[in-house]
């Protein structure tokens, strides 16, 4: 039997990314009280994040904070918190410092972790990119795998630390593997002198037949020449089988490197498994037709901690899809106020595009399919778009202006010159 609804109801959302951020936007003249519920104070356009990750843009450029993206919507308050559990049936969420907060509707948008398909030890060795934190982490081992290189007496060792591994062909592993030659072998050519960063050596590895899986097989196949026509050794079917700190072993291959990045596979939020609903394989939520939990009509899980199907299709975990299963969510939970039937979530694919580097990329929309310069520039333009506040806007305009006519990286700096473990000899 569904619970009377107070006269001014209580929405919680747990998670400030796209699918939480647009679901509070979509209930702004709702006659609701909001509260959203993040354990960072910003929001994070991790499209970009993989520029982080190779010194193009800087942190600031592609976060925006929570509270100001919200600063004028007077029915929304913002709590820098973690939940750590959750009680359904009193409709409760406890946070980190064992408050609770309750609630008439939640919606949960905690997104997705890195997986290691039960391999926790390879995350020291092979940080995925998911948070600010890891993007900077990860520019700080392309950085300092150079800077030891320099100090380097051996050949060999000289030659592994120009060596980058990247598990995992799809956007984010293409991406991170299309713009680490370009760096190595343009921006920094000059700055070093006893070794010649154009050796760099790129290995993308992907154990499925074909990178970009999700991508028409056309685009794909567009997109592999594309790494290779930029030098990227690309390893097929292949599925890595040991990382060291020195090392990765592919099939019965051994690879001598020392920096190696994650861009594998994904794993819902822990926060899925304390709701006692159904998972799939991957940890997600599987959710019904109006993304609420079996058995609790007021409960919403959305974005990566879903498994959300439309048209007979599970809806892929992209950004895109996070903001309409959002903006649903909060559409359901209004219609629930003014006694209407619920609808169910249908996803509209807008398109999807991935870059590979300078004048390179792929577009699928549809019946339309683009690659080269024009789905590069349709790239730029886009992502242009869905950052969040003028200054981000013009900040990474500017940003890339400066990296097309110098070859230039901005942000090259190194916070924490410690090398990790393998890469000091």
């Amino acid at each position: 039997m569904t619970a009377p609804i107070p006269p001014r109801p209580h929405v919680v959302i747990v998670g400030g990314g796209f699918g939480g951020l647009f679901a509070a936007r979509a209930l702004k003249r709702a006659p609701v009280d909001v509260t959203v519920i993040d354990r960072t104070n910003h929001h994070l356009f991790q499209p970009l994040l993989y520029q982080v990750a190779t010194a193009s843009l800087s942190p600031g450029d592609i976060t925006a904070p929570i509270r100001w993206i919200l600063r004028r919507q007077e029915n929304a308050a913002v709590l820098l918190a973690e939940v750590t559990g959750l009680d359904l049936s009193r409709r409760t969420v406890r946070l980190d410092d064992e408050k609770e907060v309750s609630y008439d509707f939640l919606i949960l948008a905690t997104g997705a972790r890195h997986s290691y398909f039960n391999h926790p030890e390879w995350e020291r060795l092979a940080p995925g990119l998911k948070s600010v934190e890891d993007g900077a982490e990860l520019r700080r081992r392309f950085l300092l795998a150079f800077e030891e290189a320099e100090r380097s007496e051996d050949p060999a060792r000289q030659r592994a630390l120009l060596t980058f591994v990247i598990v995992g062909g799809g956007p984010t592993g293409v991406e991170l593997a299309g713009a680490l030659p370009d760096i190595a072998r343009k921006a920094m050519v000059r700055d070093f002198r006893r070794i010649d960063t154009r050796t760099t050596r790129v290995i993308l590895v992907e154990a499925g037949p074909r990178v970009l899986p999700a991508f028409p097989e056309s685009l794909s196949t567009h997109a592999l020449r594309d790494l290779e026509a930029l030098g990227v050794e690309v390893r097929l079917g292949q599925a890595v089988t040991d990382i060291g700190a020195d090392h990765v072993k592919v099939g019965g291959e051994r690879i001598d490197a020392c920096t190696v990045f994650w861009a594998a596979g994904n794993e819902a939020s822990p926060l899925a498994r304390l709701t006692g609903a159904e998972l799939d394989r991957s940890g997600r939520i599987l959710v019904r037709p109006d993304l609420s939990l079996p058995g609790h009509d007021e409960v919403f899980a959305i974005g990566d901690l879903a498994h959300v199907t439309s048209a007979g299709r599970t809806v892929p975990a992209v950004a895109p899809a996070a903001m309409q299963e959002g903006r649903s969510a909060a559409d359901n939970i209004v219609r629930t106020l003014r006694r209407q039937e619920r609808r169910p979530f249908r996803y509209v694919n807008k398109g999807d595009l991935a870059t590979i580097g300078r004048h390179r990329a792929v577009a699928d929309f549809g019946r339309l399919r683009f690659t080269g310069r024009l789905a590069w520039w349709l790239w730029l333009t886009i992502h242009i778009m869905y950052l969040i506040g003028f200054r981000n806007r013009v900040t990474v305009l500017i940003e890339w202006a400066y990296a097309y006519f110098t070859y230039q990286r901005g942000v090259r700096l190194i916070t924490d010159p410690a090398p990790p473990a393998g890469m000091r000899a």
